[in-house]
């Protein structure tokens, strides 16, 4: 396809999308007003359906089948970044040198990285009930592996990331989201629909299916960003040109 192709195709696709979302706002509440209808009918069914975050009401419930578009946005992410990324023809890897950290920093990094996890498995669980979900919970997760890279170095971190069982656990919490949705529409009729026992309000066991939703995001989020960034690092700390892995080389033998 041409320049001149993708030009039109992208300024006619822009027309209709433009006119559909200015017809749309014409019908939204005017500013300064009152009334709330959207939050108001948000409020009331997170508390129908026993959610007492309603922010997870309305990601996981209401409007669970967007989520799950957002959802696949970052599964193709990472899928996308690991066929970009991978080893090319003209590449070498290199083993990752030792680096030296300071103590201070090694110690910090030790204590905050278990701490950090448990904060992620929190926010995760908690989801339901407070400000966070899986979303956030998964964030925190990834980051608190990569705390071993801030406090050792790049070897310690590749023995705590078997980066084939991350891919396995990304795609299965890609999949179980769907899975619940197909559970709700033979259950019920609706794909998505909220049909697990709701539970006691405030409860970590609450929301019927609203945990469970938080709990694939927080796992597909988690093993996605740890994949994709072991990507980039692979490319910046052990892959090589073929000239440059020659120069490593005769380095490493005039140090011995």
């Amino acid at each position: 396809m041409t320049a001149r192709a993708r030009l039109v195709m992208f300024l006619v696709s822009a027309a209709v999308i433009a006119a559909f979302f200015a017809a749309a706002c014409t019908q939204l509440p005017t500013f300064g007003t009152p009334d709330h209808p959207y939050g108001e009918r948000a409020v009331a069914a997170a508390l129908a359906h026993r959610t007492a975050n309603v922010v997870s009401s309305v990601n996981f419930d209401i409007r669970a089948f967007d989520t799950l578009g957002e959802e696949s946005i970052l599964f193709g992410t990472v899928l996308g970044a690991t066929l970009l990324l991978r080893r090319a023809r003209d590449e070498r890897h290199r083993r990752a040198e030792a680096e030296r950290v300071m103590p201070t920093t090694r110690l910090f990094g030790a204590l905050l990285l278990p701490i950090t996890l448990v904060v992620g498995v929190y926010i995760v669980a908690h989801g339901q009930l407070s400000p966070g979900g899986g979303f956030q919970g998964g964030v925190v997760l990834a980051t608190a592996l990569h705390l071993a890279y801030v406090a050792a170095d790049y070897r310690a971190l590749k023995q705590l990331r078997p980066l084939t069982v991350l891919d396995v656990a990304d795609s299965l919490a890609a999949a179980s989201f769907t899975l619940v949705g197909l559970a709700g529409l033979i259950a019920s009729g609706t794909f998505l629909k909220n049909v697990l026992p709701l539970g006691t309000f405030n409860q970590i066991t609450s929301g019927g299916t609203v945990p469970v939703l938080n709990a694939a995001v927080g796992v597909e989020v988690a093993c996605g960003l740890i994949a994709l960034l072991a990507h980039f690092l692979d490319q910046a700390v052990e892959l090589t040109e073929p000239d440059e892995q020659s120069t490593a080389d005769r380095s490493a033998k005039g140090d011995s």
